[in-house]
């Protein structure tokens, strides 16, 4: 018994014409081709299914999949600053902490800055007010002026010789 050929299937990226695919149009077959490694970024030679240049960085690599992420940084929970700033009326003069409306006037009070009542009379003072604020401005001070004594040489750093 005789068999006759049995026609073959022909690939679905051939043409139907049956020529020979373009060379690059089909997948690169290339073993010299290189791959960056995705932890180092260093070219290294791809050789089956490593995507890494090293066991060290395909360790690298599953430590970093695995860590969790580190949670967002939070700010501290603010301080309100309103029930510890005094203010003043400007009409009457009036001083309250904590509250932003004059009740004799009912007009607005200007803030004096940060204080509480006195442990004494239960009036509000403001911290500035116990403070010399003079005192601690950072306004321009004098440099001390330092004179050269005749016959005395100096280095180019300043210094004396």
């Amino acid at each position: 018994m005789s068999q006759s050929p049995v026609a073959r299937r022909k690939r679905d990226d051939q043409p139907a014409n049956g020529a020979a695919p373009e060379p690059g149009d089909g997948p690169s077959r290339d073993e010299s081709a290189t791959a960056p490694c995705p932890v180092c970024g260093r070219a290294f030679p791809v050789s089956g299914r490593a995507r890494h240049c090293s066991e060290r960085c395909r360790k690298k690599a599953w430590r970093r999949r695995r860590t969790p992420a580190a949670a967002p940084a939070s700010l501290p929970a603010g301080i309100a600053r309103r029930p510890v700033t005094v203010y003043e009326c400007r009409a009457c003069g009036t001083r309250r902490v904590g509250e932003q409306r004059c009740e004799s006037c009912g007009t607005f009070m200007v803030r004096v800055g940060w204080g509480g009542p006195c442990p004494h009379c239960d009036a509000p003072v403001a911290i500035e007010d116990l403070l010399d604020v003079s005192a601690l401005s950072t306004g321009p001070t004098m440099a001390p002026q330092h004179t050269k004594s005749r016959g005395a040489t100096t280095t180019s750093k300043g210094r004396r010789a």
